[in-house]
């Protein structure tokens, strides 16, 4: 038993349920009377509170018992979720969150300052508003008392639990401690009737069995959802102690137990009487009363999977498995070894010239391949879990800034590598706060411009090739390319007179500080946003572009590689050199007649003007080229460009490398990798050689040699 394992399990089922908890919030603020959203959200709190109980966390547990509360009455249509209500959960919610990432960062909640206890109770005392019997319905944040005087209604409780409840984490002393939390137990019978001699007992396997007396106002589902945790291979029953003792009496022959041991449990917990006892008459074999299985409310439990946009039906979860982030990176690693160590041996076998050789490593290459697809799906996650956070995000920087705004989410679905999915959530927020502040109008402008009142934020997603693609829009303003241009001049970017094509004005807003804002806010105007995420793109390997027309709105479209891995490459050869493009950007090869050597930067390609790039030149390569030049034709984002190469050498499965602190300036490349004989390659970055021909279009300027450099 690892209670590391299990308390990092709590820690991460937590924080699952804590986003599922706020996207129903900000989804029932549309829908107030949504009973599934309604009935998700006291599933949380009750998940996250028992799951908390289980481990002693009593501030937890506390904390969300007087929100449990709340939830259930709205659940019993008591109160309606408004604004404030929707808006006080939140914050509830972000309290929440922060209790368990000190649990995340110190094991327990020994990190817990006086500012984290003075803001849970200032939530409790909000909470408290809304319930009609605060100092009952609330228990202190300090300490949990068990109810005693309130609590009218009598059980029984028979627990027989499963021998392997230790091995899986669980200690049935944090049960009892948690129906302390909402009744009082009284006695407690513990039978001992299982337990082996000395010699053969195991010290991780459960003998015991408790009968216990409970007094409390909760209704049987609550009771029986204290255990919903311990539920398989347990026996747990729950009596109601009204007098009729039928139930027991089925008890006794259900435990297969004792008669006179479990006679007196019950009535040493007082859950019986033995004159009512002898009294009643004893049942007979027709006497059918079963034990009360533990079954969690299914209704919820459903309403929870509906939330969660589950499919499939409960059973299936069995199939999900946890693993570790750092174990799928070990895999990957591993994975490109593999791929290097497969290239030198094919290599080998070629040139051994051996036929059975030869084809046993082509074979063992295949099943690489397939390998490396398999473990680079495993790391595959969609984006949609990263655009539905922006949901908050647009609530609240609307609310600050007095507009209108609504979030539009599509391409939800898309799936792409989770480092890039971890890594694009900073340069997403700069994004989304920048189209709020910036570039949606005041409801008062767009009424008079002719727009709907409410302005749209939009986060789409796509695959394009091998690469995805993320635009962040909005239906405002657009940008003021004159203000932005003059704004440059003055900055000393732009000098006075030259002339810059509308792509490239658009393009200085990523220049480092650059900001249009007459004033600094809270949200923006220090201009360290735009420069920032154009920085964080670049070192994923993207590319970032912008689209503007005034008054209509602007799009930021951001292109990213699928994965930052292994790669599909096409390997070419100039001089002595070996190069490597991305195999989805290659559209064709086409061999360079002699009549098409020149020293023109484009070519005749069957009518269409085609622009080329020469590596010998671009990367100073002074080797002589003996044969016939080749061309490979590539393309990124609708453009179009011939690579002049000398040798083309066939498919190859690139681990793409990162280059030195040294190389971090060079332009045109995007890594390394290493061939099967030992051989270094260099990996070109396709999106920033394109940029630079389309830089030398506009300006009529020759690509300088020292491109490299």
């Amino acid at each position: 038993m690892n209670l590391d394992d299990v308390l990092r399990t709590f820690i991460a089922e937590s924080q699952e349920l804590l986003l599922l908890m706020e996207e129903a919030l900000l989804q029932i603020e549309q829908a107030p009377d949504d009973v599934d959203t309604i009935n998700a959200l006291f599933r949380v709190a009750h998940t996250i509170k028992g799951s908390a109980g289980l481990f002693g966390f009593t501030p937890i547990v506390a904390f969300t018992h007087v929100a449990e509360s709340v939830l259930d009455r709205v659940r019993g249509h008591e109160l309606r979720v408004d604004e404030s209500l929707s808006a006080l959960f939140l914050e509830v919610r972000d309290h929440l969150c922060t209790l368990i990432e000190l649990l995340a960062s110190h094991g327990d909640l020994q990190g817990m300052t006086e500012e984290h206890e003075r803001q849970g109770a200032a939530l409790v005392e909000r909470l408290n508003g809304y319930l009609e019997h605060r100092h009952e319905s609330a228990p202190s944040l300090a300490t949990i008392e068990p109810l005693q005087s309130t609590c009218t209604a009598r059980w029984h409780l028979s627990l027989r639990l499963c021998p392997d409840v230790l091995r899986n984490g669980m200690d049935p002393l944090s049960l009892l401690r948690y129906l302390n939390s909402f009744g009082q137990i009284g006695t407690v019978v513990c039978i001992t009737e299982g337990m082996p001699d000395i010699s053969t007992m195991d010290p991780e396997t459960c003998y015991l069995g408790f009968e216990l007396g409970f007094v409390s106002d909760a209704d049987q589902a609550t009771i029986e959802g204290a255990f919903d945790f311990v539920r398989e291979g347990s026996q747990i029953c729950v009596l109601p102690c009204n007098g009729d003792l039928a139930g027991f009496r089925a008890l006794i022959g259900r435990l297969d137990a004792e008669p006179d041991v479990m006679v007196e449990a019950f009535i040493a917990c007082g859950s019986v009487s033995r004159e009512d006892w002898l009294a009643s008459p004893s049942s007979d074999e027709s006497t059918t009363v079963a034990m009360i299985p533990v079954i969690p409310d299914q209704a919820a439990r459903d309403d929870v999977t509906k939330n969660r946009g589950a499919k499939e039906a409960r059973s299936a979860e069995g199939n999900l498995i946890r693993v570790d982030a750092g174990k799928l990176d070990q895999l990957i690693n591993l994975v490109g070894e593999l791929i290097i160590a497969g290239a030198g041996a094919n290599l080998g076998a070629i040139q051994s010239g051996i036929g059975e050789l030869i084809e046993a490593t082509s074979s063992l290459s295949r099943l690489v391949e397939e390998v490396r697809d398999c473990a680079l799906t495993l790391r595959m996650v969609q984006i949609g879990g990263t655009f539905n956070r922006f949901q908050r995000v647009v609530r609240d920087v609307s609310k600050e800034l007095g507009k209108d705004i609504v979030l539009q989410v599509l391409g939800a679905e898309t799936e792409l590598d989770k480092t890039v999915v971890e890594r694009i959530g900073d340069p997403l927020t700069h994004l989304v706060r920048n189209a709020m502040d910036h570039g949606i109008e005041p409801s008062q402008l767009r009424r008079e411009r002719g727009k709907p009142e409410q302005g749209t934020v939009r986060l789409n997603a796509y695959h394009e090739a091998n690469s995805i693609v993320i635009e962040v829009s909005d239906d405002g303003g657009g940008l003021n390319k004159q203000r932005i241009l003059a704004k440059a001049i003055e900055r000393g970017l732009v000098a006075e007179g030259q002339q810059l094509a509308d792509g490239d004005i658009l393009n200085l807003i990523f220049e480092p500080g650059f900001s249009t804002a007459d004033q600094v806010s809270n949200l923006s105007g220090r201009g360290v946003g735009m420069d920032v995420v154009k920085r964080n793109i670049v070192a994923l390997r993207g590319s970032v572009n912008l689209e503007s027309e005034e008054g209509v709105g602007t799009t930021v479209r951001i292109r990213l590689p699928l994965t930052l891995a292994i790669i599909d490459g096409f390997l070419i050869g100039v001089g002595n050199a070996s190069y490597v493009v991305p195999l989805d950007l290659v559209e064709e090869c086409i061999e360079l007649s002699t009549d098409d050597c020149s020293d023109q930067d484009f070519l005749d390609l069957r009518g269409s003007v085609l622009p080329v790039l020469r590596l010998r030149e671009m990367f100073a390569i002074d080797e002589p080229n003996h044969g016939r030049e080749n061309i490979v034709v590539v393309h990124y984002a609708g453009m179009r460009v011939g690579l002049v190469v000398d040798q083309l050498l066939g498919e190859f499965q690139t681990v793409i490398k990162p280059l030195g602190k040294i190389f971090g300036t060079a332009h045109g490349l995007g890594g390394f990798t290493i061939l099967g004989n030992g051989a270094v390659a260099l990996i070109l970055d396709i999106p920033k050689l394109l940029g630079q021909v389309a830089s030398r279009q506009k300006h009529g300027m020759t690509l300088s040699p020292e491109l490299t450099q």
